[in-house]
């Protein structure tokens, strides 16, 4: 549709673009590159409150960062760099690298200030995010934005964790193994009923057992195909940064093109910057804002440095971005070639990515939700959920993903806004913070 054609590409300008990139750069110098040099420290206390959660919250630091996980690892990790790739190139994995790295510094910020400003709501359950942080952090004035982000999360829910999650899900079994899209859409809706029904802690429990097990298949299936053409690897990494600044294999040849591609696609897969993970992690015990903030950053490094590399590579090796295929299909097409046979790879990692994805979206939007008009509309939220995973199924694609790009674009403004101006709070208690005790 041109009009949402013409809406994404406003939505998505240069102003966005570079107010991401910016942010994150901000932040990164401004915590001293504490993002990079303490990565071991938030892949410790994440496995550390496995075995020892203490303190005020509802759920261990881990299973947060497994509800934030089921959320961010989905569609974007298959689909996405397909549909990134195929229109922006090799050269657009180069950019999907950059914002994320820089992206870990503003998923760490977001994230110590959903803690630090939480708040417990009606049912005793604490809550958090960027609509807190802003009303919190900045004060009544502020009010209209912290709503404006509510809005625009419960409604991006919709379409990138949910319609676009179910579309792809349905697609993926259906091309692999002949499922129709409705049964598929069907079945989904009950499993996300049963496990949304239980909240952060039911949701934690899940994801905390099948976010490990999904990535470690998928990651390690995408192992075996890269080491049986090790040899190629090195040409495939030269050609992602040789195409980054030249835009030769994008479409239309404009550079631009290729950065919007990465960027775009980048965000949609790791969510730095858009504050929805931050609404998983106000939730995590034991409530240290630091601590918390440095668990969520790991997400970042996971999903985009780790997970889409692997798909990118396998992709880039395969030689088949440029044949006219994108999305599931695309990946699908390069794990074949790569080796014979595992395609079914990418449905197990569509299936479990985008199911889990569902369930984590579901308690985002509910939580935006909440914010706006209280808990009285969590249960009608959930069926209206549930009913759109069946409607995500069946749809065309092409539109849910203009949508799903269009509000996650809405969404990112208000929430860096927020985290700029707070800025000073991020940096002053990262400073005071002792990384060397312990905090498990």
């Amino acid at each position: 549709m041109p009009f949402l054609d013409a809406l994404n590409s406003l939505v998505w300008g240069p102003l966005t673009l570079w107010l991401l990139g910016l942010t994150g750069l901000y932040l990164m110098v401004g915590l001293r590159f504490m993002p990079l040099r303490r990565l071991g420290y938030g892949f410790r206390q994440a496995i550390d409150s496995i075995r020892n959660s203490q303190g005020e919250g509802d759920v261990s630091a881990f299973a947060s960062l497994s509800t934030a996980l089921a959320a961010t690892i989905g569609t974007g990790n298959v689909a996405g760099v397909a549909g990134a790739i195929s229109l922006g190139g090799p050269g657009a994995v180069f950019w999907m690298w950059l914002i994320a790295l820089v992206g870990m510094a503003t998923k760490y910020a977001e994230s110590l200030l959903a803690v630090h400003h939480r708040e417990v709501d009606d049912l005793g359950e604490h809550v958090g995010g960027p609509m807190y942080f802003i009303r919190n952090g900045l004060g009544p004035r502020w009010a209209w934005m912290a709503s404006l982000f509510a809005v625009f999360g419960t409604l991006a829910g919709f379409g990138i964790g949910n319609g676009v999650q179910a579309h792809e899900m349905a697609l993926a079994l259906n091309k692999s193994m002949g499922v129709p899209e409705l049964a598929t859409g069907l079945v989904m809706a009950v499993i996300a009923f049963a496990v949304l029904i239980g909240g952060i802690e039911r949701i934690g429990k899940v994801t905390e057992v099948v976010v490990p097990l999904m990535a470690t298949v998928y990651v390690g299936g995408a192992l075996v195909i890269l080491l049986a053409h090790i040899g190629e690897i090195p040409a495939a990494f030269g050609l992602i940064f040789n195409d980054a600044f030249s835009g030769k294999a994008a479409a239309g040849g404009a550079l631009g093109t290729v950065i919007r591609a990465g960027i775009s696609r980048g965000i949609f897969s790791n969510e730095s910057g858009m504050g929805t993970a931050p609404i998983a992690q106000a939730a995590a015990k034991p409530g240290d804002p630091v601590l918390q903030g440095s668990v969520a950053m790991i997400g970042t490094f996971i999903d985009t440095i780790v997970i889409c590399t692997m798909t990118a590579l396998v992709i880039v090796i395969s030689g088949l971005y440029g044949s006219g295929e994108s999305g599931v299909a695309l990946t699908m097409s390069a794990f074949d070639k790569g080796l014979p046979g595992s395609a079914w790879l990418v449905t197990f990692g569509t299936v479990f990515f985008t199911g889990t994805t569902i369930l984590g979206w579901g308690y985002y939007s509910e939580r935006c939700l909440e914010f706006l008009v209280g808990t009285r509309a969590i249960k009608p939220f959930r069926l209206v959920w549930v009913a759109v995973v069946v409607i995500g199924a069946v749809a065309t694609g092409g539109v849910i993903w203009t949508i799903a790009d269009i509000l996650n674009g809405l969404m990112v403004i208000p929430n860096l806004i927020g985290v700029l101006l707070l800025s000073g709070t991020v940096f002053r208690l990262t400073r005071q913070y002792d990384f060397g005790a312990s905090r498990g």
